[in-house]
């Protein structure tokens, strides 16, 4: 099976700070696989890597096509659309207008406003707040709204930085559960970020673990929650 992504030796730096450190690591069409690792691991440096906001080095594949090189409008129109951690959301703007800057690169406007109205439908906690400034939504609204505008996009491959930042933990469950549905409904793929160990072990297939810039540690979800490694050094 060719990966529908697929790093080789990435490496990512920031002026003079290497972040990463030839990454490696694979994501099968339609499998949900998460990066683990604590603060500066470089996990957002990864996603960053991949979706082209970062200088990057190394093999990055998408689809069996080189995206290395590519600028960030180039990858996203390819299919891979980045939840950035924060959410990133443009607050003094509407629900609806935000779900239409997700659309932007969209050649068929009018396909893109249905798109628009159909993934609206998905989140009824947003659906009937489209005239609400964006700012005004709770975060874990404001979480929905960001993966919401995402999806607008058509995306292959979805990128979740950090989704479970700030988060009560009913809502990261109920956010998990919402991505876990879409993924199979939409044929998604997923790659996410995250500090929270214990939650991205339960909502996905397989996972990395990184170290200052370095996978560590590779395997099923769920035997590397069971592995421990894993259990000392991130759940507790």
């Amino acid at each position: 099976m060719t990966p529908l992504l697929e790093l080789d030796g990435v490496g990512a730096r920031y002026g003079g700070v290497q972040a990463l450190h030839g990454v490696s690591l694979t994501v099968n069409d339609g499998e949900s696989v998460a990066i683990l690792g604590a603060n500066g691991a470089g996990k957002t440096s990864t996603l960053r890597a991949i979706s082209g906001t970062v200088r990057r080095s190394g093999t990055i594949l998408f689809d069996g096509k080189a995206i290395h090189r590519k600028s960030p409008e180039a990858v996203a129109r390819l299919g891979i659309a980045h939840v950035p951690e924060g959410r990133e959301i443009y607050a003094e703007l509407t629900v609806w207008e935000n779900l239409l800057i997700g659309a932007n690169h969209r050649r068929n406007w009018r396909e893109a406003k249905r798109d628009c109205e159909n993934v609206a439908g998905y989140f009824p906690r947003i659906e009937g707040r489209r005239s609400q400034q964006a700012g005004t939504l709770s975060g874990g609204e404001q979480q929905m709204l960001a993966l919401a505008r995402a999806l607008v996009a058509r995306p292959r491959l979805l990128l979740l930085d950090e989704p479970s930042l700030g988060l009560a933990p009913t809502i990261v469950q109920d956010f998990y559960e919402l991505v876990s549905s879409l993924s199979k409904e939409m044929g998604l793929t997923v790659l996410v970020v995250e500090q929270n160990a214990g939650v991205a072990l339960q909502a996905t297939k397989r996972a990395y673990v990184l170290e200052v810039g370095r996978v560590v540690m590779e395997g099923e979800s769920a035997e590397l929650r069971h592995d421990e490694r894993v259990r000392k050094s991130y759940l507790g």
